[in-house]
């Protein structure tokens, strides 16, 4: 299997170009990060992509469906000798979709990252990555929305969220203020953009992922 990613400058969103070999069936895992590379490959290839997996619908992962002009895939897909499941993973969007390709390699969207993972609802978030994404094989390739590389074994055993949900690491108990309010600071890890994103907890009991420019140090 061929795999070719472009990310965006600015988003630091990915997209890729997957082929089942050189002269093969290819398709596209979202459109939000430059095409020309993408085509450049196709054409070295000798594949023609015939569609487009779409991990969600954020504006950074869909900016040039439009112009691929190819069908927009959401569910299982077969293209030649590629066998696409699709594992919802709702959280950071209601529509968020995992694509496992031939049980090798998986599109995470942004759901998780090395050593991150997304922000949006808790209970869903933290669902999607240990019940459906940490279940995969761990040497199973992990292409995330946004920029690099890495394996689900790798996030088992570094991701510091993970980490803290398996109980391999106890929860922080810094206190800290987001938006005005006093929290406690479960987990700090890095995060794709270059600064942080936090686990945080609210007096009232409340858990949120936020990103790490909301978290005041007290």
């Amino acid at each position: 299997m061929l795999v070719e990613r472009s990310m965006h400058p600015q988003y630091l969103s990915n997209a890729y170009l997957v082929a089942d070999e050189e002269g093969g069936r290819g398709l596209f895992v979202d459109s939000g990060a430059p095409l020309e590379r993408l085509l450049a490959a196709a054409k070295a290839w000798r594949v023609e992509p015939e569609l487009v997996l779409r991990t969600h619908s954020h504006h950074d992962h869909i900016e040039n469906e439009s112009e691929l002009g190819l069908p927009v895939q959401t569910g299982p897909v077969e293209v030649g000798r590629m066998r696409v499941e699709a594992l919802p993973t709702p959280g950071h969007s209601d529509d968020m979709v995992a694509f496992v390709v031939n049980s090798e390699i998986v599109f995470t969207g942004d759901t998780l990252f090395k050593d991150s993972v997304g922000g949006g609802t808790f209970d869903e978030i933290r669902r999607s990555v240990m019940d459906v994404l940490m279940r995969l094989d761990a040497q199973t390739r992990v292409c995330p929305g946004h920029t690099d590389e890495t394996t689900i074994g790798r996030e088992w055993e570094e991701n510091p969220f993970v980490r803290v949900w398996r109980g391999v690491e106890p929860e922080g108990r810094t206190t800290v203020r987001v938006a005005g309010e006093d929290a406690t600071l479960i987990v700090w890890s890095p995060d794709y953009d270059g600064g942080g994103k936090a686990w945080v907890r609210f007096a009232d009991g409340r858990d949120a992922i936020v990103g790490g420019s909301r978290v005041q140090r007290t």
